[in-house]
């Protein structure tokens, strides 16, 4: 490698909660750096999913973090070329891209769902992530499934 690699920037807290995590979580639902927007639909759903949740000793954060483990996969297939043909090889995932992916999927999957709004279609993905079930952790279910299928090909590891 010529370069080194990028410096891992410092997250700054978020505001109610003082934690790292849900400012990750609002920087990716962020759209045209409308910070204080992608935050208030994330309090809102936090709140949603805080009136609704039926577990009455968890609150509404460890709610959303349970549902964020959930959807985050352990697994996923990497493309190769071996000799002409291209090969699904299943690798480990590193721990930041873990989180990151079950980020994206949790958001993209509560986009396509039809609330009336952002922050009711959060928490209602939320929710059914925390339940083990919804889009999210069915797609976590299907890239693990994917994962097993080509278990053959895994000693092409690089």
């Amino acid at each position: 490698m010529r370069k080194r690699a990028a410096k891992k920037r410092p997250l700054l807290p978020d505001p109610r909660f003082n934690d790292q995590l849900v400012t990750r979580f609002v920087n990716m639902m962020m759209w045209d750096g409308k910070k204080s927007v992608a935050f208030k639909v994330f309090y809102d759903a936090i709140d949603i999913v805080e009136e609704k949740k039926t577990d009455e000793e968890k609150t509404a954060l460890e709610t959303w973090k349970d549902a964020l483990s959930n959807v985050m996969p352990h697994v996923e297939v990497r493309s190769r070329r071996v000799g002409g043909a291209t090969f699904q090889i299943p690798m480990q995932i590193r721990p930041d891209r873990k989180v990151s992916t079950a980020m994206k999927w949790l958001i993209s999957y509560s986009r396509k769902r039809n609330e009336k709004s952002m922050a009711n279609r959060l928490a209602a993905e939320i929710l059914a992530a925390a339940k083990e079930e919804g889009a999210a952790v069915k797609k976590r279910v299907d890239t693990h499934k994917m994962a097993e299928a080509n278990k053959a090909f895994s000693h092409f590891r690089f």
